[in-house]
């Protein structure tokens, strides 16, 4: 939640689908993280704040989208998410490629370190 009227969504595309990944590669890397090992994958992201253009009363709210596109790390993130253990990303925001103002930006670090909660709109 980023405030009452604006809550914070988190994504991470992959630029190649998964059929791509070496099998054994992503085998290797759940060894490593089921011995505790926690890998870095690197992402280029864009933060992009937006309100809904169909005026919906029940999502009244402005959504903040903090998109990372995956340059490195696919065989890891698949690992991760087959053997339920964590990733870390490291992230490059692009500001000038962003539909955010630099202020919204500043607040990211602070908005991450939130606990994350669940989002419920009225129905």
């Amino acid at each position: 939640m980023v405030d009452a009227d604006a809550h914070l969504y988190e994504f991470v595309v992959p630029m190649v689908p998964p059929t791509w990944n070496d099998r054994e590669r992503v085998d290797e890397y759940v060894r490593l993280m089921e011995l505790g090992t926690v890998p870095t994958a690197v992402a280029i992201s864009t933060l992009d704040v937006c309100q809904s253009a169909l005026g919906l009363a029940d999502d009244p709210a402005a959504h903040w989208g903090l998109t990372h596109f995956l340059l490195d790390g696919h065989h890891k993130l698949e690992a991760a998410a087959t053997a339920g253990r964590p990733v870390r990303l490291l992230s490059l925001l692009a500001l000038g490629e962003s539909l955010a103002r630099a202020d919204d930006a500043a607040r990211l670090p602070a908005l991450r370190a939130q606990p994350r909660s669940a989002r419920t709109t009225g129905t």
